[in-house]
């Protein structure tokens, strides 16, 4: 029994390896879309006192997700894919800390997904990729642990 491997390209990595990688990629940037709706909308929404610095860090988060977007988006175009233009479906409430909620469980799954996509690229050999989405990755952990702050679970 024979196992037929496809042809790497000049970078090393199979055409069907870079295309996996180009749809997980899709993915984490219509989550990133998804996150940058929800940050506008939820750190202009909160309400009460207790969430006033919170508010003010879901614009910061805001700013970083759209610059996560970016990034993504240029690594799907230079591994010759097209980037998504669909966002993920933002979720909303009109209770801040289900707000907050929200927000952590999509870090928390955005998290798992980058660090699957680091295991893709290392394996594809796109080290690069796998550096780059390890600073992403950094900040991502940063807007969780803020979000668990803000609801008191740490």
């Amino acid at each position: 029994m024979s196992t037929k491997t496809e042809p790497a390209d000049a970078e090393g990595a199979s055409s069907s390896m870079k295309d996996e990688i180009i749809r997980g990629l899709n993915e984490d940037l219509a989550r990133e879309y998804k996150a940058i709706i929800q940050y506008v909308v939820f750190s202009n929404t909160l309400k009460g006192a207790e969430y006033g610095d919170i508010a003010e860090q879901l614009k910061k988060h805001a700013s970083q997700e759209l610059a996560h977007a970016l990034e993504v988006a240029r690594q799907v175009d230079y591994l010759g894919g097209d980037p998504t233009m669909k966002g993920k479906e933002a979720e909303y409430s009109q209770d801040s800390k289900t707000m907050l909620e929200i927000d952590l469980r999509a870090e928390q799954e955005t998290i798992k997904n980058y660090r699957e996509r680091i295991r893709q690229a290392e394996r594809a050999g796109e080290f690069a990729l796998s550096e780059t989405l390890r600073d992403i990755i950094a900040e991502e952990q940063d807007h969780e642990i803020d979000l668990k702050d803000a609801l008191g679970l740490r």
